[in-house]
């Protein structure tokens, strides 16, 4: 249970997918055209860590859920590798 004075506070970072703070301002930008896996892991951390919400999210780099869903289960799967677009095939294929 989350107790009650932390429940709608923000945190200002997370601890990224290098093992680094990853805070609002270290995330990719919202005009994102080049996704590779580092720039998907971050979005990832970052809802997860509730530094900004999946529709925060969604929102900022017009993603739609399922989209950012498949990032999180291939993470879960594959790790980092499971997010390189030239993989992507080869993991599916697995599942």
């Amino acid at each position: 249970m989350i107790p009650t004075q932390f429940h709608n506070q923000k945190l200002s970072y997370v601890v990224g997918p290098d093992g680094s703070p990853l805070t609002i301002n270290d995330l990719p930008p919202g005009n994102t055209q080049r996704w590779v896996a580092r720039k998907k892991a971050q979005v990832v951390v970052a809802v997860r860590g509730v530094l900004l919400s999946l529709e925060q999210a969604c929102q900022r780099y017009a993603l739609t859920v399922e989209e950012f869903l498949s990032w999180q289960r291939a993470i879960d799967k594959f790790g980092l590798k499971g997010l390189r677009t030239s993989r992507s095939q080869e993991y599916r294929r697995i599942e």
